[in-house]
């Protein structure tokens, strides 16, 4: 059930490990909200282009967005996104001048979501 969807800037595709990401991050999603690992799915985007802020050029993103069934406290969710930026951080090598800006959030998913 957890749908995961993270979008990284295309700077961090040799800075960023993404399969590993993923793998400690099924663990993690699941111990947290009572879930099973294997019902977690995580897709990665790739962003050939972003902007922030003001900033001329040489900054990069990472946000990270877990949709759940309804149901999770804040409380939870708030500790599940504070995990997962934790979790991020040691799966993001050293960029050099790259600043790289990394979000999370955990939503309930839409009523009208279903699986086959």
């Amino acid at each position: 059930m957890p749908q995961i969807t993270v979008d990284y800037s295309a700077e961090l595709d040799d800075a960023f490990d993404r399969r590993g990401f993923a793998l400690a991050l099924h663990p993690l999603v699941a111990e947290t909200v009572t879930t099973e690992v294997p019902s977690c799915k995580t897709r990665f985007r790739r962003v050939e282009e972003s902007v922030v802020g003001d900033a001329p050029a040489g900054d990069a993103i990472v946000h990270v967005s877990i949709g759940l069934l309804a149901g999770r406290t804040p409380e939870v969710k708030e500790r599940l996104t504070e995990s997962v930026l934790e979790l991020l951080a040691a799966h993001l090598k050293p960029t050099g001048d790259l600043a790289v800006h990394a979000s999370a959030e955990t939503r309930d998913l839409d009523p009208s979501y279903r699986k086959s």
